[in-house]
């Protein structure tokens, strides 16, 4: 618990920040709404629903506020390049903000429901007192709006006993902007449930564009002033502390008390959502641009196991290690964009990533490139956009744990140490690295094989035989395959991958490999770097606590994943 905290205590003092915030909004509204005096009359009719609704519809705008900056790219890369020099507790937040959007998409949903459910409430009361014909308070508040003397002065937004709820919620601009910005709301959280979102990828896409339906209702929702509170003037003259008890006198010659007048709150929702609308345009409008620059694919190359790589090249691209791209194929979809990894170094002169057939975008594509003849396909590039990855070379000890084609972004780091140590540059604060990679077949080793035998020969001529320490695990073979690699395992070099490592069958014992590091760097801090399943990560992350030393001066993991 103590080195999660180490880890992630900006990431919990920022949630926790948040939920704070939340509750005093709450908190601070309901008790504005339930003991103001502005509102006495108000609450004689609503009782404390009024509160509730007003209380949850602060929380809905504070919220919607920060629902679009989690998912401003640009912005996130521009703050991680800025704060590079920052502890990298301090940038942690940075890793989650795909979690922190989904949060804060819940939290909407949460304060939409009560802030309905409270309303449900207010107009059954608005109603009931409309059609009441008892003399109360209550019924001489509704009966304002029929008179013609204060018809401007209504505080039922329930005009006359005639005028059914239905009727308001579907003519008002409040009811009609509430049920359409909630019908968005709706189909955009069911849309991005994680099946819909990998099966169906265009339809949540499509459904995700209705934000703007929600944003402008929210912004134009409180125009038609529905709730509304005693005005200033009005309360000079017939405060409800003096006046409420002697209603039935109001207007009379010999009293003191007039009839109260009755204004509209201003509406504040689009306050709080213009800047980040704004930001979130200025971001879309930035990433259509870029998109829009040509890319010239240099080499197009099909590795075993129909893993493509595409080299390229682009005006003014400069990425860092780590990084992903975001790649459209307009001739498969005009919609779909897609993350990729790049696999290049910063040093190299062009950018490239390698695509593993996935589901049906990726077949296409693939299949695109492997019957082109003389046309290529054309392809959109947006990005580059920054990852955990980069903080890779901030760690004195670095384990690399990929699966499958989830080793692309290590791809790029040992490219660029590569060249960092043909260049001798002595500013490399990694001191080791291991690195290791989980596949099902043994094609899949093949594309990196070359990057790694050329590292295996530098690190040797170097005298830096330590510096680079891999593991390759097959998860997936045949018994002629083991019975091979058993029969050849006094060779020089591995019998699958020509690498001098020999490759290991089955998985990883994590336990072990922690172990054997904790003891190789008894005062080091190691980076954990994942890009792979969720089961996996539970495994590293729950290692990392098991073997950090309860000394913070002796040896501490970190976990770190890739998320898209």
């Amino acid at each position: 618990m103590r080195n999660w905290l180490a880890n992630h205590w900006f990431s919990a003092l920022w949630l926790l920040v948040w939920m704070a915030l939340n509750a005093f909004l709450f908190a601070q509204t309901f008790l504005t709404y339930e003991k103001s005096d502005n509102y006495y009359y108000t609450r004689e009719i609503l009782g404390t629903a009024l509160a509730v609704a007003r209380a949850s519809a602060k929380c809905l705008n504070f919220n919607s506020m920060l629902i679009l900056l989690p998912v401003c790219r640009n912005l996130l890369s521009f703050i991680r390049g800025s704060c590079s020099f920052c502890n990298r507790t301090l940038r942690k937040p940075l890793d989650h903000n795909l979690t922190f959007h989904k949060l804060v998409a819940y939290m909407i949903c949460i304060f939409t429901a009560i802030h309905i459910i409270a309303h449900l409430f207010n107009f059954e009361r608005y109603s009931r007192s409309q059609q009441a014909t008892d003399g109360s308070l209550t019924s001489v508040l509704s009966s304002l709006s029929r008179h013609e003397k204060h018809k401007d002065s209504w505080l039922n937004p329930i005009l006359s006993p005639n005028t059914t709820v239905l009727y308001v919620t579907f003519t008002s601009i409040a009811g009609l902007t509430g049920v359409i910005g909630t019908l968005a709301l709706i189909l955009m959280v069911t849309s991005a449930m994680e099946f819909i979102r990998r099966n169906y990828f265009e339809l949540f896409w499509v459904t995700h564009q209705l934000f703007v339906v929600y944003m402008v209702c929210l912004a134009i929702h409180g125009i038609g002033g529905i709730v509304r509170g005693q005005t200033k003037d009005s309360m000079d003259e017939s405060h409800p502390h003096n006046c409420a008890q002697y209603y039935e006198k109001w207007g009379d010659d010999d009293s003191d008390c007039k009839y109260p007048q009755f204004e509209g709150k201003a509406p504040e929702s689009w306050k709080w959502i213009l800047a980040p609308v704004i930001l979130y345009a200025f971001e879309k409008a930035l990433r259509f641009l870029r998109s829009q620059q040509s890319i010239v694919i240099n080499k197009v190359i099909m590795h075993p196991s129909r893993v493509l790589e595409l080299q390229m090249t682009k005006p003014g691209f400069r990425m860092e290690v780590g990084q992903y791209i975001f790649v459209k194929c307009p001739s498969i979809s005009h919609l779909e964009w897609h993350p990729f990894t790049l696999t290049s170094a910063p040093e190299e002169d062009f950018f490239s990533i390698h695509v593993r057939v996935a589901g049906d975008w990726t077949e296409n594509l693939v299949r695109a490139f492997e019957q082109q003849h003389s046309l290529v396909p054309r392809i959109a590039v947006d990005g580059p956009f920054g990852t955990v990855s980069e903080d890779v070379f901030q760690y004195e000890v670095a384990m690399l744990v990929g699966t499958g084609i989830g080793v692309t972004p290590f791809a790029s780091i040992l490219k660029s140490i590569w060249y960092k140590f043909q260049h001798e540059d002595h500013n490399l604060k990694t001191q080791t690295i291991y690195f290791y990679w989980i596949c099902r077949e043994t094609g899949a080793f093949a594309w990196f094989n070359d990057l790694l035998i050329s590292l295996e020969r530098e690190m040797e001529e170097l005298g830096k035989v330590g510096f680079l320490n891999y593991r390759l695990f097959l998860t997936g073979w045949d018994g002629n395959v083991a019975g091979h690699a058993a029969l050849n395992f006094d060779k020089a070099t591995d019998i699958l991958t020509g690498l001098k490592e020999k490759t290991y069958f089955g998985r990883p014992k994590w336990e072990n490999e922690f172990s054997t590091i904790a003891t190789a760097h008894p005062k080091s801090v190691v980076g954990v770097f994942l890009c792979g399943p969720r089961t996996l990560a539970k495994n590293l992350r729950e290692c990392c606590h098991r073997y950090s030393s309860l000394d913070p001066r002796k040896v501490q993991f970190y976990f770190n994943q890739e998320n898209f």
